[in-house]
């Protein structure tokens, strides 16, 4: 499966256009079908000619809905941008490409609709040369008409173009990391608190335990069910639009913009370093993902920045986020280079840090001697005593260290030097078998081999015994 989301102006037929390639109605609410205007996602799918299917998340084009609209289009690989013949290029439009160029997607497809009410020839060039100086310079364009019919089979072959080239970007690593950005939370009778989301990378199995990152503190969650297009699976690899049925989650604990990742494998941070494409102010909304967060920024130097998050988000460096002035309508891009600029650990992990971060952090010199106590023995699972609780945290948040159980915290990389050890015994191996093996106590090893059951490093079958499952992260 490939996932497309949308992207245009307001009435430039971008829900008709799913309409007539799906058979599906996008519109979920009475409200947007009574205004005929998409106000919130809408989602809907088709199969192409190869088998292929492909999935589209579509997004409201009204100024007053840009929230919804980033939602949809953060987690997505690639758009589709709808331009009507007989409207062309406006400011909605315009926004949605800066969206989309800040976010660095350069994979999608230029649509010029409604060719029954214009001549499509005139825009399509238009949108071509202003496209020219986006990361979607490269993107083919096809003109329809969802009344009409007109191009639809030129569409459907542009399509399956554009869903082989996705496949041809990078294979999809089961093994990958989770992050499912929720777009949807709701309730279903019988079966508790369900979610919605694209999973980009890696692979959800019914009975998995998953970390859900909320606004103000973070938790396990099993996988009650699984869903895709509405039929059961036992597992969902990537690229997939999922459905996930959670267990112990109330409804009102879970929202768009919260995420369920694999446990300890993001850095869930309220706060930042960045680098940003360019200069922006005012009172800002940091976009990324599903979530949409008030920010404070403070710069540092020109182009780098320290952002404050209103909530916490799980992070990596690398990854791209938006920032955006509602006011002015202005929309910057930045660069996540640190995901605990406050705290930075030991020198040892200073030295894998990019440079342009090294501004923004200074750790105490208590975190400090904690964390090289750590990385001369990785496993002996300290307590963390003299360290103040909040700079600890930050430590655990940041991946420099990996909290197994209170009072039990062992080195970022421990649990990789512990599979390549255990990968070396017997399979399935022991409990006592692993302690001898890392030379640490039970009172380590036990919680040390339920992470990396949880983070599925291992997998433990049903004499209790486990087996290495991956050596690389």
């Amino acid at each position: 499966m490939q996932v497309i989301a949308t992207a245009g102006h307001v009435d430039h037929g971008k829900s008709a256009l799913v309409r007539a390639l799906t058979g599906m109605e996008p519109d979920r609410w009475a409200e947007e079908r009574r205004r005929g205007m998409t106000i919130d996602l809408g989602f809907a799918w088709m199969s192409l000619p190869s088998g292929e299917t492909l999935s589209f998340v579509d997004v409201p084009g009204h100024e007053r809905f840009i929230t919804n609209m980033l939602a949809g289009v953060g987690p997505a690989p690639a758009v589709c941008l709808v331009v009507a013949a007989n409207d062309g290029w406006q400011p909605q439009t315009e926004e949605h490409v800066r969206a989309l160029d800040a976010f660095g997607v350069t994979r999608g497809l230029v649509v010029v609709t409604k060719t029954d009410l214009a001549d499509p020839a005139p825009v399509r060039a238009a949108v071509r040369r202003r496209l020219a100086a986006t990361s979607l310079r490269e993107v083919g364009a096809v003109a329809v008409s969802a009344q009409t019919g007109a191009g639809m089979p030129a569409l459907v072959a542009a399509l399956e173009r554009l869903a082989g080239e996705m496949s041809a970007d990078a294979a999809p690593d089961d093994n990958s990391a989770v992050r499912l950005w929720i777009d949807r939370a709701f309730t279903i009778h019988g079966a508790g608190t369900v979610v919605t989301a694209t999973l980009p990378a890696g692979s959800i199995a019914l009975g998995d335990t998953l970390t859900l990152a909320g606004p103000t503190a973070s938790y396990d969650v099993g996988v009650r069910g699984l869903q895709v297009h509405g039929q059961p699976r036992q597992r969902v690899d990537a690229v997939n639009r999922v459905a996930v049925n959670l267990r112990g989650v109330a409804r009102g604990d879970v929202a768009r913009g919260m995420a369920l990742v694999t446990p300890g494998a993001w850095t869930v941070t309220s706060e930042v370093g960045v680098q940003v494409d360019d200069e922006i102010a005012g009172d800002l909304l940091a976009h990324v993902g599903s979530a949409a967060v008030p920010v404070r920024r403070r710069r540092v130097t020109p182009g780098v920045s320290r952002l404050r998050l209103a909530q916490a988000v799980p992070l990596r460096a690398g990854d791209r986020l938006l920032l955006r002035d509602p006011a002015g309508r202005r929309i910057v891009g930045a660069t996540v280079v640190d995901v605990a600029p406050a705290r930075r650990a030991s020198p040892a992990h200073r030295a894998t840090m990019p440079k342009v971060a090294d501004q923004l952090v200074e750790p105490s010199e208590r975190l400090r001697e904690f964390l090289d106590r750590l990385d001369r023995d990785p496993w002996a699972g300290l307590g963390g005593d003299g360290v103040e609780p909040g700079e600890l945290s930050a430590a655990v948040r940041a991946g420099y260290a990996v909290r197994l159980a209170p009072g039990i915290y062992v080195a970022a990389k421990a649990p990789a030097k512990a599979v390549a050890v255990l990968a070396d015994l017997p399979q399935p191996f022991t409990v006592s078998s692993a302690r001898q093996a890392l030379g640490s106590t039970r009172r380590v090893v036990v919680p040390l081999l339920e992470h990396l059951d949880a983070t599925r490093w291992t997998r433990r079958d049903s004499d209790g015994n486990r087996v290495v499952t991956r050596t690389e992260a």
